[in-house]
């Protein structure tokens, strides 16, 4: 999650989210169940997030998707995610293409929502460290050009995907604003898929630790240290392939290695052994609505 949290950091916005994380009172206890969603972002921008996605949903923890409409592999994310009729997928909702070299552009072409060379702006605000004019923010994008590529975004997935219930935020761009998240909840009312997950506490995660041995070891901390509620864990499987070497941006270029981490960790018999020990109920963002 180091590109999330680097885009949060841009915003102001990573303190205040755990700040009102840690404010809020303990999740609702359940029945004294421990409920986790485990989350896996970015299908659809290249083949090799598809695979680990899938491998960390058929092998592992994960019980949810997101999946980028935008991205190049977008009909390969939607041939697997009907592959897999239980898998719980939700549509990730875009406003930001980070990468470097890999990127992808607006379905509805609206210019206030693209750079010059109409892809979207890297980084949801203009980042000191970035080449001028790649915040979106910073671009004033027309509100009615965003509602439209969201809501262009969610009836291409609906289109190809049978299994989508629920919306997500690409790096927290499109509810970055409450003008924003104005067009985001209006849009997940009237598709009637409901829009992130509330009501689940983030359940923590591994920060700086690198190796996959590491964050294994730190991720069953938290897994022993969790309450009953409802908690959520979101990451970014990938695998250490040529394709996803390829990917990065100025601060971030172990993409490949740092995202294989993450397929450990959520396929890890460790893991899966201490949620099994501990009675830990795997759910699906359409369980935790009931649906």
């Amino acid at each position: 999650m180091r590109n999330t949290s680097l885009a949060l950091a841009s915003l102001g916005f990573f303190s205040l989210f755990s700040a009102i994380a840690l404010a809020q009172d303990p999740p609702n206890p359940t029945n004294g169940e421990i409920r986790l969603i485990v989350r896996a972002d970015d299908m659809g921008v290249c083949r090799t997030a598809n695979e680990a996605c899938i491998k960390a949903y058929r092998e592992g923890i994960a019980r949810s998707v997101e999946v980028i409409v935008n991205g190049a592999w977008f009909l390969d994310a939607a041939k697997l995610c009907n592959e897999n009729p239980k898998l719980d997928v939700g549509v990730h909702l875009c406003l930001n293409s980070e990468w470097e070299l890999c990127k992808w552009r607006p379905l509805t072409g609206g210019r206030s929502i693209a750079d010059a060379d109409g892809y979207f702006f890297p980084m949801p605000r203009q980042r000191p460290d970035f080449p001028p004019n790649t915040g979106f923010l910073d671009a004033k994008p027309k509100l009615e050009e965003v509602e439209a590529e969201l809501r262009a975004q969610i009836e291409m997935a609906r289109k190809h995907i049978r299994n989508v219930t629920h919306l997500s935020a690409h790096m927290y761009t499109p509810i970055a604003t409450p003008e924003l998240r104005a067009i985001a909840e209006k849009l997940s009312k009237e598709y009637n898929l409901p829009l992130e997950c509330p009501q689940a506490r983030p359940i923590g995660h591994w920060g700086e630790k690198k190796s996959p041995a590491e964050r294994e070891a730190a991720f069953i901390t938290l897994l022993e240290n969790a309450k009953p509620g409802l908690w959520l864990f979101v990451e970014h499987p990938g695998l250490d392939t040529p394709e996803m070497r390829g990917l990065g941006h100025k601060g971030y270029w172990d993409v490949a290695a740092d995202r294989a981490g993450v397929t450990f960790v959520m396929t890890s018999d460790k893991v899966k052994q201490v949620i099994q020990r501990r009675g830990i109920r795997l759910i699906s963002y359409a369980q935790a609505y009931g649906r």
